[in-house]
């Protein structure tokens, strides 16, 4: 659930960041009036474009990572011209900047177990399904280092986990009505503490994230949130 874009994503940004080209823009492209990525929620051909460059966007990130992603790669994996690409999206921050947003746009939502420690193991099972496996994790890994290296994707980065943190308060509502958590548990440090663990070893220490290992930071996280660790936040 903590993976960046589709994807606590963290949830994933993506399910596939090998879709490069599966909706190739037909017609005129849009033109310089077009809003800002992420301002509206465009239809029709427009949205189509969009959904053809963040999907090269996601392959370019996935096979090359952002340092090696180009503008050129982009309009020749979407089907959009280079000139539509700078009118459009300013350059390649804001293509991934866009993705980012198109990510944080699924329906995603927070698994609903029936208690708080349940919910909690199938968040951190998530990471473990985002991270584990090397074709999967390519996206969310990239974007990631690319916030490293882009205001403006550090930023959309933050926006869509503080989306994904939000839409897990309820969660912690939930185990609020069951009487397993405080009404002050704050649930973005709550699931913060459940992705921590498992995002260190991924991104510092670089080991093998498994079930066994995001059962245990939930376990961990459960305990915290019983001893009012996340409370009064």
């Amino acid at each position: 659930m903590t993976e960046p874009p589709q994807a606590p994503e963290p949830p994933r940004l993506t399910k596939s960041p090998r879709r490069a080209a599966a909706t190739k823009p037909e017609g005129p492209e849009p033109t310089a009036s077009s809003a800002a990525p992420g301002t509206r929620r465009p239809g029709g051909r427009t949205a189509r474009t969009r959904a053809a460059v963040r999907d090269a966007v996601l392959s370019g990130l996935a096979d090359h990572g952002y340092p090696g992603l180009t503008v050129e790669y982009v309009a020749d994996h979407s089907g959009v011209h280079k000139t539509t690409l700078y009118r459009r999206w300013g350059g390649l921050e804001g293509m991934v900047a866009d993705a980012l947003d198109l990510a944080g746009e699924d329906t995603w939502t927070p698994p609903d177990t029936g208690s708080l420690e349940g919910d909690l193991r199938a968040l951190a099972r998530e990471v473990v399904d985002s991270f584990s496996d090397e074709a999967s994790a390519a996206a969310p890994t990239a974007f990631i280092a690319a916030a490293f290296q882009s205001e403006r994707a550090a930023q959309a980065l933050h926006s869509f986990y503080a989306e994904r943190f939000s839409r897990c308060e309820a969660v912690v509502k939930r185990a609020v009505e069951r009487g397993e958590a405080t009404a002050d548990t704050d649930a973005a440090a709550l699931v913060r503490a459940v992705s921590a663990p498992l995002l260190f070893r991924v991104f510092i220490t670089r080991e093998p994230i498994d079930a066994a290992l995001a059962d245990q930071s939930a376990a961990a996280a459960f305990a915290a949130t019983r001893a009012g660790v996340f409370a009064g936040r």
